[in-house]
């Protein structure tokens, strides 16, 4: 009846983080930290977590002489989030509205 839920997106951070990046095209690591209230620390380990799983896509960049990370969801990462989603409304016994057009 329950549809199982992907751990990797059922950490709080993790899921934060993939909420955050499907609304934007991209986002900087600051960004993506002051959104989350993460600590630095913690946030580099779970976007590596992300990034293993093929979820986002991390780029190192410069912006002038200061690096820049940035991250984006990947067409993987979208999936697992939608899945995700689905999974969770069988938990809440919500049913998707079809009535509503794209």
């Amino acid at each position: 009846m329950f549809k199982p839920l992907d751990p990797l997106l059922h950490s709080e951070l993790r899921l934060a983080v993939m909420s955050l990046l499907i609304s934007v095209d991209e986002a900087e690591f600051p960004y993506i930290k002051q959104q989350t209230g993460a600590t630095a620390g913690n946030l580099s380990v779970q976007l590596d977590k992300l990034a293993t799983a093929g979820y986002i896509a991390i780029e190192k960049t410069f912006k002038g002489k200061k690096p820049c990370t940035l991250c984006r969801v990947t067409p993987v990462g979208l999936k697992a989030f939608e899945d995700y989603v689905a999974a969770l409304r069988t938990y809440l016994n919500v049913k998707p509205d079809t009535t509503q057009q794209t």
